[in-house]
């Protein structure tokens, strides 16, 4: 018999057998729905309903981001002649007021004043601005309240706008192209800003882009979606007469989709008659287009006054040449001829502008393209520039290149060549465009382009979520951000007189009792909102002691007595990134 041994710890038995090793405990199992491959699978089998869903997610954020930053911000400075206007357009069937801009964009605005028991001021004998200022003040209407029902119908139409985006982007490269497209829109702080105020540059701009993706579906269906390209340039042109500088784009658009539906209807060889036969119809069907945006814009003008009663004002200036000449050959209503008159006149002006810490005089050509560096998001311009790349570069995308890329260029162009260098809001087509385009970038096949895309949007979304609710005043971080945006720009890019109201709540909170003087740049009445305060450029420097309240527009520009007075002050806080508080 063999004695037992002990070998490395066991005990061996003398048959020289090991022993049994420890038994280990069995893994828990996965369940099979919860593995990796079951958990794709189901998220495939509800990709359209996660679709909607993050589509609603994006639009109730940017909803929920207007209405409110509507509801606390005081009117800007040209809102009171919108909405003063559109009161008459709409209560009054007049087109007497604010001639130099059509009536579409200011019925929608007046659309919003018939849920409110608006007070009307009939025989009113001021001027635009004026009537504005009565109609909001002195009329015994509730500014607050009169001001968001006025805004909330701009803002419904910039989440419309948002679906054209989305639709356009999906047409092109899908749903994750069409998600990344709105995702760069609602997140957009320029978009959010202008859209959540009763003025014309976002409608113009989503109705243009609305025509345009009109026009891409044309190239299939021309005879249906044509007439509809027609009714939406008919409705950018109706908004502000800045869209006409699209027509001699759009049109030939009309041309190239109606081709383009021919040759696929009838892929054979080319010869003379092949080309010229489709080639007149394209030309006779954007005439078509032409004349239904025409009609629009007639229309537009008859629903606030059927009889078309017009009496030239007096502010018209009197035109020469070419220009001349060309108002008087369109066949726009007199009232739109007119008003064109008083847009040429202002081109002839020159005006004080302001761009990094310099104060100038006429405008700059760079002006506009250097603002929106400021302004615009470092990921929204990255995938700006992937998307431009990707329309030219990939070959199933370049015949979408010619409607997402010339209209905006040539609408930049006639944008870079005006006289007024006021605010980005000029171009405020570009972040709806190029959203379409940025979405292009998911066709892009690579193994790190997905990521790199979504950490790019997340990017933005969080850039945009951080400057809430002040969207207006908003600089990317390159910039410092929008506690800065002062220091490079000026007027609606960052100060259009929108936080006299929070500045009412400050000084109530913080200084009461205290002399003011305050400085304000805006539509709005310091009075209406408790501020007691009076203008130390009426008194002598020696005089003004205590808080001097002035707004950066009013700061950016500042020569003479209010720049000594800023001078010899010390900043001690601001408000809502556009006004400035200074103790002296």
């Amino acid at each position: 018999m063999r004695r037992a041994g002990v070998i490395d710890g066991t005990t061996r038995a003398v048959t020289g057998r090991r022993p049994d090793r420890p038994r280990v405990p069995d893994r828990p199992r996965v369940p099979d729905r919860l593995r990796p491959g079951a958990v794709l699978r189901t998220l495939r089998r509800h990709r359209r309903t996660l679709f909607v869903l993050a589509v609603v997610a994006l639009l109730v954020q940017m909803a929920v981001a207007m209405v409110t930053t509507a509801a606390e911000q005081t009117p800007t400075i040209d809102e009171p002649v919108y909405v003063g206007s559109a009161v008459v357009n709409v209560h009054e069937h007049s087109l007497r007021y604010n001639p130099e801009h059509p009536p579409l964009g200011k019925l929608v605005i007046g659309a919003g004043t018939l849920f409110t028991d608006v007070r009307t001021a009939p025989g009113f004998t001021g001027d635009q601005t004026e009537l504005g200022r009565h109609l909001l003040y002195e009329s015994g209407n509730d500014p607050w309240r009169l001001m968001l029902c006025a805004r909330l119908p701009v803002i419904a139409l910039t989440l419309l706008f948002g679906l054209v985006v989305l639709a356009f982007t999906r047409d092109l490269v899908g749903p994750a192209g069409a998600l990344t497209a709105l995702a760069l829109y609602t997140f957009s702080p320029d978009v959010i800003a202008h859209g959540s105020l009763a003025t014309l540059d976002v409608p113009t701009a989503g109705f243009l882009l609305t025509s345009v993706w009109l026009l891409w579906r044309a190239r299939r269906r021309p005879l249906v979606h044509l007439p509809m390209a027609g009714v939406a340039l008919g409705a950018a042109v109706a908004t502000r007469m800045s869209a006409l500088a699209a027509v001699p784009v759009l049109l030939p658009l009309a041309v190239l989709s109606f081709w383009c539906a021919h040759r696929a209807r009838n892929p054979g060889p080319l010869g003379l008659r092949a080309v010229a036969r489709p080639l007149v119809r394209g030309v006779a069907a954007a005439a078509g287009m032409g004349i239904v945006a025409l009609a629009v814009v007639w229309a537009s003008y008859l629903a606030v006054d059927p009889r078309l009663r017009w009496t030239t004002p007096p502010q018209v200036p009197e035109l020469r040449g070419l220009r001349e000449l060309a108002v008087q050959w369109m066949p726009f209503p007199e009232p739109f001829r007119d008003g064109m008159r008083i847009q040429f006149g202002f081109e002839y002006h020159r005006y004080h502008g302001f761009l990094f810490g310099r104060r100038y005089f006429g405008s700059l050509w760079y002006y506009l393209p250097v603002a929106l560096l400021v302004k615009t998001p470092l990921g929204t311009l990255a995938l700006w520039a992937a998307g431009t790349v990707t329309l030219v570069a990939v070959r199933r995308l370049r015949s979408a290149a010619p409607y997402l890329l010339v209209p905006p260029a040539v609408l930049m162009l006639a944008a870079m060549d005006g006289a007024r260098d006021f605010g980005v809001r000029y171009v405020v087509f570009l972040p709806l465009f190029l959203a379409v385009a940025a979405g292009c970038v998911t066709a892009v096949r690579g193994r790190w382009s997905p990521v790199a895309t979504a950490l790019l949007v997340v990017w933005v979304a969080i850039s945009s979520l951080r400057t809430y609710p002040f969207y207006l005043p908003y600089a990317n971080e390159a910039f410092g951000g929008p506690a800065r945006t002062h220091r490079h720009l000026h007027d609606s890019n960052v100060d259009w007189g929108q936080d006299l109201g929070r500045l009412a709540d400050r000084l109530r909170t913080r200084y009461p009792g205290e002399r003011i003087w305050l400085v304000y740049k805006g539509g709005g009445e310091p009075s209406a909102y408790g501020i007691e305060a009076s203008d130390p450029r009426t008194v002598a420097p020696e005089r003004v002691h205590g808080l001097l309240v002035v707004s950066d527009s009013s700061a950016a520009l500042a020569r003479g007595r209010l720049a000594d007075l800023l001078d010899g002050s010390t900043p001690v806080e601001e408000v809502g990134h556009s006004i400035t508080l200074y103790r002296r």
